[in-house]
């Protein structure tokens, strides 16, 4: 059963991926589409050719980003080359993949409302 919040939920994600595409002319996939593009924002570092290890960690600081607005991670620094570092504050509850897709699109459109303005 699809409750009225999942449906609200989903267009507002649909909505979202439109504007990512008004702004950079492709419109993301998927989801770890979009967390790519908030870790790369977040390294700062622009967009350059990274390795696959710096893809997964670029992944990393796009959901520590978007839980730490949540409360479940706390910035502790950047290292030498400028790479966030992050811990875990408080514990996440255990989802299931559908429920932690859901947590993560939600902490998503509050990261770009919030920390983008749209």
């Amino acid at each position: 059963m699809v409750f009225k919040k999942d449906l609200d939920l989903q267009k507002e994600w649909v909505a979202l991926l439109y504007k990512i595409k008004d702004v950079t002319g492709k419109r993301p996939a998927d989801l770890n589409s979009v967390l790519f593009l908030i870790g790369v924002q977040e390294l700062g570092q622009g967009t350059k050719a990274f390795s696959k290890e710096e893809k997964q960690d670029i992944l990393h600081i796009a959901i520590c980003k978007v839980l730490s607005l949540a409360g479940y991670y706390e910035l502790e620094g950047r290292d030498k080359d400028g790479w966030p570092h992050w811990k875990l504050v408080k514990k996440l509850p255990r989802f299931d993949l559908l429920e932690q897709e859901k947590l993560l699109k939600i902490q998503i459109l509050e990261y770009f409302n919030e920390e983008i303005g749209w």
